[in-house]
């Protein structure tokens, strides 16, 4: 577009927004990181050149023209649809949660490669799962992951409060994990075995194909999921609508 700066970029799409009748507003995990808002003309338009590559979840190369408050899309091809992620109800839901997740993480004008790489395997991870509780572990897993990399790491090595090991309480309005006197302060704290406090740890530090090979039953996965919801509901102080309908699946 003439006298309008333009730029190439691999992204992410994480939401749509219309925009008159044909047009979408596209919020973009781009490559470097940083998050990109952009106006695709005629996106939804059946047959549309942008259509198929503005679709959620669709990795693709834009070339953006920079505009005042939006840039505009003048060119994408698709680089990985993530097909495997379509006309399945739980992998939808899994991907839109991931995908949420990482448009309240990332910002523009801020770059972090990190955010990109572990959006892109998430996503690639729902195409793999197995079954819904692998797919809530892999959100679980993303969910904790990533809000650890911005700052917001739980403490899941003993008690937040006291540093006893002896833990049995999560909150994430506390922090992480509790020892049970110190639970009886916090309100809202969860309990949780053992077995659930490993799998927290595991969490942390095991990559998603790991956990995609590792055996959960679906209690314990639906557990970890909700954990991970009311972590990233607490730090981000929203409400996520697209996580909540992942649980309720």
């Amino acid at each position: 577009m003439p006298g309008r700066r333009t730029f190439r970029t691999k992204a992410i799409v994480l939401d749509t927004t219309k925009l008159a009748e044909q047009d979408l507003i596209l919020t973009l995990l781009a490559e470097s990181g940083a998050q990109v808002r952009a106006v695709a003309k005629g996106a939804r338009k059946p047959g549309g050149r942008l259509a198929a590559r503005s679709e959620l979840f669709c990795e693709s190369d834009f070339l953006i023209a920079e505009g005042r408050s939006l840039g505009i899309v003048s060119e994408a091809s698709t680089v990985d649809s993530h097909e495997g992620l379509r006309g399945d109800l739980e992998r939808v839901s899994a991907a839109s949660a991931v995908c949420e997740v990482a448009r309240l993480t990332c910002y523009e004008d801020a770059e972090d490669l990190f955010l990109f790489d572990i959006c892109l395997a998430s996503l690639g991870a729902c195409e793999k799962a197995a079954d819904l509780p692998h797919l809530l572990l892999i959100v679980a897993a993303y969910t904790f992951k990533v809000l650890a990399h911005s700052g917001w790491w739980p403490v899941l090595d003993s008690c937040v409060s006291c540093g006893d090991h002896a833990v049995a309480w999560f909150s994430s309005q506390a922090g992480g994990l509790l020892c049970e006197s110190c639970a009886r302060d916090v309100a809202g704290a969860e309990q949780v075995t053992p077995a659930e406090v490993q799998w927290l740890r595991a969490m942390m530090a095991s990559t998603f194909a790991q956990l995609l090979e590792a055996r959960i039953d679906p209690d314990t996965a639906s557990f970890l999921a909700s954990l991970a919801h009311a972590w990233a509901a607490t730090q981000l102080d929203t409400r996520l609508k697209a996580y909540e309908f992942l649980m309720s699946v």
